[in-house]
């Protein structure tokens, strides 16, 4: 997230009330999840695991919680709970705007498109040119859509991110300030969710159509036309390149990357990322061929042990 104007390290030190390491009038453009930082970023680390990551990032702003040696060129606010921070942040410059009416005066809605009653459109939502929005879907605050897009009844577009920081009293949430963005020509199915990115955008890209119940958690980018079947559920900050075909009931854990034109069967579950132009199929998924060939060998097992104790 981008901040409406640049604010210097005193100034967003004093939203925080924390101490500060830098130049007081070093120029904070934004703030940002360590995958999506740019220059001018604030990014927040709060495990020693993840300093140098952190330190290293293309954030200028590290929101950290010990006074370490500060890298050239950029600058440390101090905190206590960075976790806390972060979100003091997120509330300062982008708070929950309350909705008064079932589509906000601020929503802009493209030449031809049609919405059905009871959809409900947010704030600052945008929406193209010959779209087609069925009955009952909920359109969050900052939704970007393109031209030609279909979605179906029950489908959330924007809900938050699914991200806790466990503490003694429970789990307190990271608050999302990001966005999604739907290019042309995407079709949505009945009862999808898509939760909104942290700071940064989920991202579903043009010509890729997607079935019923299909679940895509924050800041994952979806190529270009793509095919997913229902009942999908994919982590954050997943990757799926262009052209890859997902059958219905797979899992994707987070943070990995699936290759261009990759083809996964029904219920496989992925746990690490996958190589493009490739057939898999399984828990966890392999190649199609090798995974059928261990099934096949495991069907033999009861034989071989007959086999076995025959000549014992």
């Amino acid at each position: 997230m981008k901040f409406p104007q640049t604010h210097t390290l005193q100034q967003i030190a004093t939203i925080l009330s924390s101490e500060f390491v830098g130049d007081s009038d070093f120029p904070v453009e934004g703030m940002n999840e360590i995958h999506v930082v740019t220059s001018g970023d604030i990014v927040f680390v709060d495990h020693t695991k993840y300093y140098d990551k952190a330190l290293e990032s293309a954030a200028t702003v590290i929101l950290i919680n010990k006074e370490v040696a500060c890298p050239k060129g950029k600058a440390l606010l101090i905190s206590d709970d960075p976790f806390r921070d972060f979100n003091i942040l997120t509330n300062y410059f982008k708070p929950f705007e309350k909705a008064t009416a079932l589509t906000a005066n601020t929503a802009l809605v493209g030449k031809d498109t049609i919405i059905q009653p009871g959809t409900f459109i947010g704030n600052n939502v945008h929406i193209g040119g010959n779209c087609l929005i069925h009955s009952n879907v909920s359109i969050y605050d900052g939704v970007r859509i393109g031209d030609n897009v279909t979605i179906h009844s029950g489908t959330v577009l924007g809900a938050d991110a699914f991200y806790y920081k466990k503490r003694p009293e429970g789990f307190d949430k990271l608050i999302s300030c990001g966005g999604i963005v739907i290019e042309d020509n995407v079709d949505l199915g009945s009862l999808c969710t898509v939760d909104r990115g942290v700071t940064g955008d989920t991202t579903i890209k043009e010509g890729t159509k997607i079935d019923n119940q299909v679940h895509i958690g924050h800041d994952t980018i979806i190529g270009k036309k793509c095919l997913i079947a229902s009942q999908v559920g994919i982590a954050g900050c997943v990757v799926i390149e262009d052209e890859v075909t997902i059958w219905g009931q797979v899992g994707i854990t987070s943070g990995v990357t699936i290759g261009r034109k990759a083809i996964i069967s029904a219920q496989s579950g992925i746990s690490k990322s996958l190589e493009g132009n490739k057939s898999y199929f399984g828990t966890p998924a392999d190649d199609f061929r090798k995974k059928y060939k261990e099934i096949a060998a495991i069907r033999q097992i009861p034989e071989l042990i007959e086999k076995l104790k025959e000549n014992e």
